[in-house]
């Protein structure tokens, strides 16, 4: 009969002098619980009014944004959308603890956090309908484009944070990836050089429990995915992801750390997809409905709606009318992404080689002709 787990921790060890040369432990933060009530003491951005109320109407923006998103592409004006549905307090918290000179690496949700570093609604629209302009962002030239191959983006990330550390400067990289990201081996490798070099680098994991339709638990056997960081010899915390303050304070301190020459933390954003993974995808076909109407009720709109109302800062009639200009500013959106010019066929093969090979001309020639039989 085979042994259960225990008996085998507990085999007699043959000889030799056992002793402990190192323990760890990983820390949970969280400041609201889900009925937005403090578990603790407060951080300043709680008694900060004017911000706080803002990054509430980023967050219901996002939220506005995502849902006109997701109708854009159900109606065939827009390609496969990856909504960020209970991703806002951890989208949100990650932009508001960045300095504008600090470096970002998005997966692919994280809307929240790019438009507060200024990339436009329409920018995101341009891309998920299939133009590459919409990489090319405004206001926000030197954070890296979307990155749809699952965590390739953290090497990324760990290249600028080694350029940044070569160059001297006091800036940090920040990248995220989701749950089943952090089991890739792109993930180890910019974990394993963060902490080898000592590279001002912040690693998120937004743990939102599915990765596509594979769970939480059989994902990875680690208690945490904090504790990854602890491989790599950097800092690790566990954050509640629907808590707008855990999220900005672990941030905010993982961004300090980094940029004083401290080096790299993980930090895991624990929330809930509580959309589709995409708009290709169907959760009710591997997520029961109870798992869901109960990630619902710990929410971060909700919650951070809650905290808000019960300091006096916001009401119902404050939240329709941003309601409705959110909706407007949206709106003016999506008009300038519908309207944009479509660019010609031969644009896709434009950028590909600084010099293009003659069997890609060739290609390139045809499909110019094909568009133009097709007119």
């Amino acid at each position: 009969m085979p042994r259960d787990r225990k008996d085998i921790l507990d085999l007699p060890r043959s000889g030799g002098n056992v002793s402990t040369i190192a323990r760890f432990e990983i820390e949970y933060l969280q400041y609201l619980n889900a009925e937005a009530q403090a578990v603790g003491e407060l951080p300043a951005l709680a008694r900060d009014r004017e911000r706080l109320v803002k990054l509430y109407q980023l967050m219901s923006l996002v939220r506005v944004f995502d849902s006109k998103a997701i109708a854009l592409q159900r109606t065939g004006k827009l390609g496969t959308y990856a909504s960020c549905l209970g991703h806002e307090a951890a989208h949100v918290g990650i932009g508001a603890a960045m300095q504008k000179a600090d470096v970002f690496a998005p997966m692919y949700r994280e809307y929240g956090t790019q438009i507060y570093r200024g990339v436009k609604p329409r920018e995101i629209l341009l891309y998920w309908g299939g133009d590459e302009r919409g990489n090319n962002y405004a206001n926000a030239p030197h954070d890296y484009a979307w990155s749809v191959p699952i965590s390739t983006q953290c090497l990324h990330a760990a290249g600028a944070a080694m350029a940044l550390k070569i160059r001297k400067q006091a800036q940090a990289a920040v990248c995220v990836c989701g749950d089943g990201g952090s089991s890739k081996a792109d993930f180890y490798g910019a974990l394993n050089v963060a902490g080898a070099q000592q590279l001002p680098l912040v690693l998120v994991v937004v743990n939102n429990q599915w990765a596509i339709s594979v769970p939480r638990h059989l994902q990875s056997g680690a208690q945490t995915l904090a504790q990854k960081a602890i491989a790599g010899g950097i800092e690790g915390i566990q954050v509640d992801g629907n808590d707008l303050f855990a999220v900005h304070e672990a941030m905010d301190t993982a961004l300090k750390r980094a940029r004083a020459g401290g080096g790299a933390t993980l930090v895991e954003m624990v929330t809930y997809r509580l959309s589709d993974h995409t708009t290709a995808d169907d959760a009710r076909r591997y997520r029961e409905d109870a798992e869901l109407e109960e990630a619902k009720a710990k929410e971060p709109l909700l919650r951070l709606r809650r905290y808000l109302s019960d300091q006096g800062w916001w009401d119902d009639e404050r939240e329709q009318a941003w309601l409705k200009t959110a909706r407007e500013q949206i709106d003016v959106e999506v008009e300038a992404y519908l309207s944009t010019p479509r660019q010609p066929v031969g644009a896709m093969f434009d950028y590909v080689y600084a010099e293009i090979p003659e069997e890609l001309r060739a290609q390139r020639a045809a499909a110019i002709a094909a568009a133009e039989r097709a007119n």
